[in-house]
């Protein structure tokens, strides 16, 4: 059987490992201003952050057309028995509703549509897993249940540098950014119930970076499978190599990898966020 593998933009993935393991991508779109952008394609990170700074109007972020996708699983089924369909959470974006709604719509397609409840790299380990799974021959209902089981065992903990962006993206209260910012707190957040929310308040960056490895610490100790970690920047890359490297000495049985936030999350986020997801190192677990 022949399986295409598609995802959004936010998982962010390169281009180079698009290609390489033969991943299709759909835009979501980032408008400031006026402008509308397609998410790694007609902007990259880098240059988000340079127009956030610059521009009076807050980004929004929408959805790809469900045109686009339509059309997208239209070429891909003229060549392939199924579509894995795998999106950003429910609960931040419509992405993945319209993929279902269009996998009812067009049964022809055999779109097989994954809510991964979170975002970013790990949102991309499902992504690659599935394209793995796929290159091997493995059916598309195994390839959900393989997800499905990642799911349970996957984490994504971040801390934002001001609060203003969570404010003004609807995610926090005014008077609660404002005192937020006074008291320089900076909020660990998480999704849940498929939502970004605030985890802990924390006072300062070292107290909350130390908090979101004590979280790793306490899966690392009880878990009885192999774990893969990415640290997320948002346009601070020395720091997010830093922080990676202290981590490896910390937990130097985990793999880690390093990601940034591209334009859609650091919308909300804001330049200077950094974060950690982990999952099951799938590779390692269940090699083909």
């Amino acid at each position: 059987m022949k399986i295409a593998v598609v995802t959004d933009s936010t998982a962010y993935l390169t281009a180079e490992m698009r290609q390489r393991h033969h991943i299709h991508m759909l835009p979501l779109v980032v408008n400031i201003g006026e402008k509308s952008f397609e998410e790694e394609i007609d902007l990259v990170a880098e240059d988000f952050y340079a127009l956030m700074k610059s521009s009076e109007d807050f980004p929004k972020s929408s959805q790809p057309a469900v045109g686009a996708m339509h059309q997208l699983y239209e070429e891909l089924a003229k060549e392939h028995d199924a579509i894995i369909s795998i999106h950003l959470s429910s609960g931040i974006s419509g992405t993945y509703q319209n993929a279902a709604a269009l996998s009812r719509e067009y049964p022809e397609f055999n779109i097989h549509p994954f809510d991964s409840e979170i975002s970013c790299y790990v949102q991309a380990r499902f992504v690659l897993e599935a394209a793995r799974l796929a290159a091997a021959g493995i059916e598309p209902e195994q390839i959900i249940a393989r997800l499905e089981h990642m799911k349970k065992r996957s984490r994504a903990y971040f801390m934002v540098d001001d609060l203003m962006n969570l404010q003004r993206g609807g995610r926090l209260s005014g008077g609660a950014a404002v005192i937020g910012s006074i008291m320089k707190i900076k909020p660990v957040l998480h999704f849940s119930d498929k939502k970004i929310v605030v985890f802990e308040k924390i006072r300062t960056n070292a107290r909350a970076l130390r908090r979101i490895e004590e979280l790793l610490g306490q899966t690392a100790s009880k878990a009885d499978y192999p774990i893969i970690a990415t640290v997320i920047h948002g346009n601070i890359p020395e720091k997010g190599q830093d922080w990676l490297e202290h981590l490896q000495k910390e937990f130097p049985d985990i793999r880690f990898e390093l990601s940034y936030f591209g334009p859609v999350i650091g919308t909300h986020l804001g330049e200077g966020a950094l974060g950690l997801t982990w999952t099951e190192d799938t590779e390692l677990s269940y090699p083909i």
